[in-house]
């Protein structure tokens, strides 16, 4: 049977190889370590429809059930042992190759012509800026998190969207500086002429 592989399956069963617990505490978990830079739980359901998954595949199964009292019931999962294996396997799988993914910004990027440059110069700036606020604040997080002796292996994740960011700020400051000096520019016309010229013979 395949499984169906996503960041959020692969982080509950992390979660679920560390001990048995259950969906809140998952959910805490999640939010403490900073991990909803990788996943969306926003949609809180969305955890417990990975879970239930997870058991239809046999990677987890029901552990014990907990009733505190004043509070409703709570099914505590584990991890078998075909899910120790399983995330073995995703884990090296998604580190060994890339995986083709769809993101909106690089198909919005292949559609820039449609907008007038100024404008597009305006909406890339906002985007910009964003960036190096986020990227501001994950690196005093990260900085903070090495001043409590957390081990860079549980850190590399973070490194890898700072750098990520750092790349694509250099990027952008390339582009918008073409686009202040006039060196990128187009018009309806031009690209008028740009379609005339690769428009594919007729048959």
């Amino acid at each position: 049977m395949a499984e169906r592989r996503s960041p959020l399956a692969l982080v509950v069963l992390a979660l679920l190889a560390e001990r048995p617990m259950h969906p809140y505490l998952m959910f805490q978990l999640i939010n403490q370590r900073g991990k909803t830079a990788i996943v969306n739980i926003s949609q809180r359901n969305s955890l417990y429809q990975v879970i239930d998954r997870l058991v239809r595949d046999g990677l987890a199964e029901v552990d014990t059930t907990e009733r505190a009292e004043n509070r409703p019931e709570r099914t505590v999962y584990r991890i078998t042992t075909l899910g120790e294996d399983t995330i073995k396997r995703w884990v090296l799988e998604m580190i060994s190759a890339e995986k083709q993914e769809y993101p909106a910004f690089p198909a919005a990027l292949s559609l820039l012509a449609l907008v007038p440059p100024a404008e597009a110069r305006r909406a890339l700036a906002e985007r910009r800026n964003t960036l190096v606020e986020r990227q501001d604040a994950a690196s005093a997080s990260l900085a903070e998190t090495n001043l409590m002796g957390l081990p860079r292996l549980f850190l590399l994740d973070d490194e890898y969207a700072i750098a990520m960011r750092t790349a694509e700020v250099a990027w952008l400051d390339g582009v918008l500086e073409q686009l202040a000096t006039g060196e990128l520019d187009w018009s309806a016309e031009w690209i008028a002429e740009i379609a005339a010229q690769f428009e594919p013979p007729a048959t």
